[in-house]
């Protein structure tokens, strides 16, 4: 997976957690649509009980109009709840999916990690460095001060900047943005220019 790729999984994954949040939780819509219905079923039984008891048309009437508004207001929550089921699975398959590009990406990142670091391992043998120096030049280069560098290490920071002097003068290299350039440059390298095969119309070799 490339870095654009790892973006894109990365976005669709934080994409999908901050749509699922937004998304209305099912039981605050199934709780007021069942109020909604019993609320219409009981209006319901109590017309029925009016219209046979003779009661007056205005009330029925009244009663009837909030039956049919508790009615509609209970239909539409059931709608709003069966899109929010509905869009719930969507999100829980770009989840799965996105959790998945993000699960391939590391494992392939892991692969090229592996592989950078025996080449980074390999490079001191040949600089022949000591276990401190290599631990040095570790940490400077994943950017850490010299500070930082001894406060790991429990050790002063002047053994630290011995070290690293050290590490740079049997590398051959003027500092630290060297150390760094030495292994970095080859992995910024851009990407060579596609070939072009065919020769244009009409052209000549020189």
């Amino acid at each position: 997976m490339t870095h654009v790729e790892k973006q894109s999984a990365s976005a669709g994954l934080g994409g999908a957690h901050a749509a699922d949040a937004d998304a209305p939780r099912p039981w605050v819509l199934a709780v007021p649509s069942a109020i909604l219905g019993l609320v219409t079923v009981l209006v319901g039984l109590d017309v029925a009980s009016d219209a046979r008891a003779g009661g007056s048309p205005g009330h029925i009437a009244l009663e009837v109009a909030i039956m049919a508004v508790a009615l509609g207001g209970a239909v539409a929550l059931w709608a709003q709840l069966a899109l929010a089921r509905r869009r719930t699975r969507a999100l829980q398959r770009d989840l799965v999916r996105a959790e998945a590009d993000l699960a391939r990406f590391r494992a392939e990142s892991q692969e090229h990690l592996r592989g950078l670091a025996a080449a980074i391992d390999h490079q001191f043998d040949r600089w022949g460095l000591s276990a401190a120096e290599r631990e040095v030049a570790l940490l400077l280069l994943k950017g850490l001060a010299h500070k930082d560098v001894a406060d790991l290490r429990r050790t002063s920071e002047r053994t630290v900047r011995q070290q690293a002097l050290a590490v740079y003068r049997k590398a051959g290299l003027a500092g630290r943005a060297e150390l760094s350039a030495f292994f970095l440059e080859d992995l910024l390298q851009p990407a060579a220019p596609a070939r072009a095969d065919a020769r244009p119309a009409g052209g000549e070799t020189r």
